[in-house]
């Protein structure tokens, strides 16, 4: 769903795994969709992790358990490794996570998810691991994740780092545009620019 999106606070799930790849976001046998259903790949989002054999949730996964909740996923290093799938993407934002937290993405995943309205954010390794600190001592730990002024800070620590993003990119969340949109907001622009080549050719 297009979300402006400028300041977001909030608590955080923990998912403090390294090399997490897109087949672990959303295994293939539920690619068989093809427009973006995001309920559907939202329920499904780490299902071999969330789901027991026979269909229970598995209570034993972050997901399951009732203290961790929020619209912010802090992820270990080298989250969305693997395909290119950006029906991993779609499973995030379908389950509500408008920010994912890591010291590294894979460049695809990273691009998809910025595709679809997920801010991924890139932190030390040193951040990350503090944050992760802070929320197994207190799982309402808050984070706020400042988009205009592009940084992250832990409100539980005090400690806050800056984080890089598409100039492009940024403009589209701020304004919740997707690409297309972004045209159409620009087509008279883009008209304006034509006719005048064309006097001038």
């Amino acid at each position: 769903m297009k979300q402006a999106f400028h300041i977001i606070t909030s608590t955080c799930v923990p998912l403090p795994l390294e090399n997490i790849d897109t087949d672990q976001i959303i295994p293939a046998r539920f690619m068989k969709a093809t427009t973006r259903d995001e309920q559907f790949f939202g329920e499904h989002l780490f299902h071999d992790w969330r789901y027991l054999d026979d269909g229970r949730p598995n209570p034993n996964f972050v997901l399951n358990q009732s203290q961790y909740s929020g619209e912010i996923l802090v992820a270990g290093k080298n989250f969305g490794s693997g395909s290119s799938r950006e029906h991993a993407a779609w499973a995030i934002a379908g389950y509500g996570f408008r920010v994912v937290v890591s010291s590294y993405f894979a460049d695809i995943h990273k691009n998809n998810e910025l595709n679809n309205f997920v801010l991924p954010v890139v932190v030390s390794e040193s951040f990350l691991q503090a944050l992760f600190q802070c929320i197994q001592e207190n799982p309402a730990t808050q984070v706020e994740v400042n988009l205009p002024e592009q940084r992250i800070s832990n409100l539980a620590n005090g400690q806050s780092e800056h984080f890089d993003i598409n100039a492009f990119k940024k403009h589209c969340l701020m304004n919740a545009l997707d690409d297309i949109d972004f045209l159409m907001e620009n087509q008279t622009k883009t008209e304006l620019w034509e006719q005048e080549h064309k006097q001038h050719s």
